[in-house]
Parts: C-alpha cells; structure tokens; sequence
C-alpha cells in the first residue's frame, strides 16, 4: 500500500485514515523487515524545524501518522489533503487487536517497571489471546542497551511499542532498528501510562471536538511551556497559505522561541522521569 506523503512546513506526514494505518503496519509485518511509524503534532513539526536529527528520523520512517488535529487542518489548508487524525494513542490497541486475532507478537518497551507491567496486563485483558512476549522498563543506561537489543532479538516480536518520550524514543528507534529483528517498531509516548491508568486521557467530549491537547494542559499546568509551540505552527501555516509562497527557514524571533520550547520541554521530562521513579 503506497499512501501520499506530504510535506507540513518542511516536515513529512502520511495522508492515511486509521484503518489504513492499521493494514499498513500489518503488511509490514508480514515483509518481515524491520519499519518505524513514527508520529507528528504541532510541537513535534516545530521542534523538527530547528533539529535535523529529528527531522530526518521522520523522513526516514515507513509510516508517520498525523498525530495531532493541528496537522490535519494544516494539510487541508496548505495541500488540498482531506486527511483524518490518527492518533498513535489510539492505533497502538487497534495494533494489539489486530495482533490477537492474527497470533502476531508484542514487546514492550519503555516507561517504569511498574507502568510497562500493567501495560502488559491490561492489554492483555483488552484483547484475548494476545501474545506479549516481552515488557521492559526504559531506565536503561547506555551500556546496557547491547543486553536489551539482545533480550528483543530473542523472542523477534512482529510488533515492539517504544514509549520513551519525544525525542528520545525517536532517536532510539533509529539508532537501534537495524539491529533489530522485528517487525513494525512504533513509538508511543505517554501511552503506556495512559493503558496503565496512571494518566487519564481527556474525555470523549474533549477529543470529539479536537480539544484533548486544552485538557492535558489544564490537567498538567506545568505543560504550558510546550504550547509555546501551538502559535508558532500556526503563525507559520497562515504565514505559507496567504503568502503562497513555499516553508522557509525560521527567523530569529521563531528560533530564539522554539529554543526556549526545546529547553522547557526537557525540563518537563526530567521532572516527569523523577516523578515516575519516585
């Protein structure tokens, strides 16, 4: 299945609806050649502006899914794409169903001890018979990535979940997908909290109406920092459709902005890696 890809102020995203999503990571399973679905939203767009590493993680994964509602109005807005939002949220159990029913394989990755277990578990009450060959917690140090790689390589899941946070699990998945023998590699953030019940996602209503980021930031006051993010994005939409002139690079006010998103969101990270250890 070839999807239109297109480009969202420099940053590529995948025109595909969910069920497309679902049977595109199922064909790559059975190619049996390892493949990313990574994921976008306003932040991530405008934090790839400023990292190339970032940037080129995304442009090299098999699938990147429009994440946030932001994105979808932007891509009608600048490309004509009438594209649907897929949130890797809500793809990840849609994943695992489809895994039940087909006998495909999961592991686990990331999160604390205690969050990725109940992970396991709840998935596994979602969805009978699913086979969940492996679960690790993501405090790893750098030198013991070799023995996880292994640990992985062992059980050769046809789905591995990373949820390391952005953009550490981005980074991860480059550096170590081709050592590893799976199938679909898909970074999930905060998923596993959410699965677990450790975070509540917004209600129905909130994310009917395209406003489950509004909740999360009055859930998680100290999330304010990263919504430095959201005029940026949309400064630089509205900026590319009246001009009608192609993304270029920011400028100084823009970097000096997207500085201050980049340093307030590891903050929040560390701060939130200190909490779940605690």
């Amino acid at each position: 299945m070839k999807l239109p890809r297109i480009e969202i102020l420099g940053v590529p995203v995948d025109c595909v609806t969910m069920g497309e999503a679902v049977d595109l990571a199922e064909s790559m399973v059975k190619d049996q050649q390892p493949r990313a679905i990574l994921a976008v939203n306003p932040e991530k767009i405008v934090r790839a502006q400023q990292d190339r590493s970032l940037l080129a993680q995304l442009r090299n994964a098999a699938l990147v899914i429009p994440d946030g509602i932001g994105v979808v109005f932007a891509a009608r807005l600048l490309r004509g794409r009438c594209t649907e939002r897929v949130p890797g949220s809500e793809l990840m159990p849609l994943l695992c169903q489809r895994a039940a029913t087909k006998g495909y394989t999961v592991f686990l990755f990331g999160a604390s001890h205690e969050v990725v277990s109940r992970t396991a578990e709840v998935l596994q009450q979602w969805f009978a018979g699913l086979k969940i060959v492996g679960a690790q917690h993501g405090y790893v140090k750098e030198d013991e990535m070799p023995v996880i790689i292994s640990k992985i390589n062992s059980v050769q899941p046809d789905l591995l979940f990373v949820a390391l946070g952005s953009p550490k699990q981005e980074m991860w998945i480059t550096r170590y997908l081709p050592e590893l023998r799976v199938g679909v590699c898909q970074g999930v953030g905060g998923t596993f909290d959410v699965i677990a019940g450790r975070v509540k996602r917004a209600p129905v209503v909130f994310r009917a109406i395209h406003l489950e980021w509004f909740y999360r930031l009055i859930s998680e006051p100290s999330r304010i920092g990263r919504q430095v993010a959201l005029p940026l994005f949309v400064y630089h939409v509205f900026r590319s459709l009246l001009l009608g002139q192609p993304y270029q690079q920011p400028d100084a006010a823009s970097n000096e902005a997207t500085r201050l998103l980049r340093e307030m969101t590891e903050l929040e990270q560390e701060i939130y890696q200190k909490d779940k250890a605690a």
